[in-house]
């Protein structure tokens, strides 16, 4: 398969070209794609548009090995989970994909990675195995052009002393935390930061009693003194991200798709500002699985943005920015 393809979308008539071709080699290639189709009695002939996909239940992840083809995956990322949770499990054939798509998305947004200081607060992730985030957040160090650039677990004051020190230089920062982390670090101090984009990846990990993402944002804004927080939304079974420059306004990067479906019907979809289920269509899974029928709630804000309003009630709780508003 051409790993390069599906990263290069330049228009919504591309995407969906790009989107119904993915179709037809899961349809073909992917077993467990192939069974959940026939089990809804879908005809790989009468898929014509992005809604005639089947959106595959993100928890197939827990219990079945999702791959197009056989192979034997580079690495595989596993999910976050309480003791006693049966973790997603991602086999990624391989990472140059991974790594050319995150490094896509985040540039498409924010610029080249090389130019900003990167400082990840992540103990949570730190502290297990198999995170597709740390993943990505040490790429992002090892590109860096500055030594700064670092992982911090429970240093603190040393992360307090270098954040201060870099932004007052003037150089470009991103301080990439977990939700219970970035507290804890404004709590211990504030700061009036000039040059630094923080980011939080959601998630409270059980350190902390969770609160909606408004408050959330309003504490670590004024504890950073920056006007807004910024947010990744991202998740173990998927390549690729959409960001949120502030006020909980996610967008897609242009590989990367939302669809809003009726928690009733699945294949009906919701116009904008109604809430409903988030389904991705991730052109970069070509692996695994790029329409994935998340256990998210969401709405469209208009076509190119979307918010994040919780999750469903059966659903486990795992935290990648599924606070409930």
């Amino acid at each position: 398969m051409n790993y390069d393809f599906p990263l290069h979308i330049t228009s919504d008539q591309d995407f969906e070209k790009v989107a119904l071709k993915l179709f037809q080699q899961q349809f073909n290639f992917n077993p467990v794609y192939n069974e959940f189709c026939k089990h809804l009695n879908v005809n790989k002939h009468r898929v014509k548009s992005l809604k005639d996909i089947p959106f595959l239940p993100i928890q197939f992840f827990k219990t079945h090995e999702v791959k197009t083809s056989d192979f034997t995956p580079e690495i595989t990322f596993l999910s976050s989970g309480t003791t006693g949770q049966i973790q997603s499990q991602h086999k990624v054939k391989n990472l140059s994909l991974y790594e050319d798509s995150f490094t896509k998305t985040f540039e498409h947004f924010y610029g080249n990675i090389e130019d900003f200081v990167i400082l990840g607060l992540l103990p949570s992730y730190l502290e297990r195995e198999g995170s597709s985030l740390i993943y990505m957040i040490d790429h992002f160090i090892k590109k860096s052009k500055f030594k700064e650039s670092g992982f911090y677990l429970n240093e603190l004051d040393q992360l307090s002393e270098t954040l201060k020190k870099v932004d007052q230089s003037g150089k470009k920062v991103l301080l990439i935390g977990v939700s219970f982390a970035l507290l804890d670090l404004v709590e211990k101090e504030t700061f009036q930061l000039q040059n630094t984009i923080v980011m939080e990846t959601g998630g409270m990990k059980g350190r902390r009693k969770e609160m909606i993402r408004k408050e959330l944002h309003d504490i670590l804004s004024k504890g950073f003194g920056v006007g807004d927080i910024h947010s990744e939304y991202g998740m173990t079974e998927l390549l690729s991200q959409a960001y949120s420059k502030g006020q909980s306004k996610f967008e897609c990067p242009p590989h990367m798709k939302i669809l809003i479906r009726d928690t009733e019907d699945p294949f009906h979809y919701l116009e904008k500002g109604k809430t409903g289920g988030i389904n991705v269509i991730d052109l970069a899974n070509i692996d695994s699985c790029p329409f994935i029928a998340t256990q998210d709630l969401g709405k469209k804000i208009n076509s190119k943005e979307f918010e994040i309003l919780g999750r469903f009630d059966q659903s486990d709780i795992r935290g990648c920015n599924l606070l409930v508003l």
